[in-house]
């Protein structure tokens, strides 16, 4: 990106990350019916509208929370663009055809094409690595979820009542396969771009 300065408005950002009730309550209040009204009227419902809102939420919070989001735009030009491509997705998967997403509405806010871009990267780099981690074993499952909440591999061995020797063994093992499988995953060139 070109311009690097962070917009006024990356406190909504920081507000999710700290999972902060008034800055959501906010977002819900000042962004979300422009959503659901354009949701309504494009071949949605108020539910169909609301799922969307849900999932782009979820989506934001934890690229908030893995600190890789910093707003060059405003927040409601980004959101909505997030929940209108996320529907036109939707809409595209349910009729099996193209949709078209306005290029100009994109050319001409390039800032928030750009973020838009980087989160829907950060989406399917999530879910890959969910998908992978779910083939994991319950042993390796526990072991990585712990050495990502805890940082000293020492109370992870206490934790799970193994030898440090163990923890270290083992989670270079479990991180090995669950680095191949990704990399061996049909969808993980395309990701590797960004």
């Amino acid at each position: 990106m070109a311009n690097n300065t962070t917009h006024p408005d990356q406190m909504y950002i920081e507000g999710l990350a700290e999972n902060n009730s008034a800055i959501i309550q906010s977002i819900y209040k000042k962004f979300v019916p422009k959503v659901v009204s354009y949701i309504r009227n494009n071949s949605g419902d108020d539910d169909q509208a609301q799922d969307v809102v849900q999932e782009i939420m979820i989506l934001l919070f934890n690229q908030a929370k893995a600190k890789k989001l910093q707003l060059s735009c405003p927040f409601d030009a980004y959101f909505f663009l997030l929940c209108k491509r996320k529907w036109l997705n939707e809409l595209k998967k349910a009729s099996n055809k193209g949709v078209t997403i306005d290029e100009d509405f994109l050319s001409s806010n390039e800032p928030t094409a750009d973020l838009v871009s980087q989160t829907e990267a950060f989406d399917e780099k999530q879910q890959l690595f969910d998908a992978m981690f779910q083939k994991l074993g319950d042993k390796c499952q526990e072991l990585l979820k712990l050495s990502f909440t805890i940082k000293s591999m020492e109370e992870v061995a206490e934790k799970l009542q193994v030898t440090y020797g163990y923890v270290r063994k083992k989670k270079s093992l479990c991180t090995g396969q669950l680095t191949q499988w990704i990399q061996e995953h049909s969808r993980f060139k395309s990701l590797k771009i960004t």
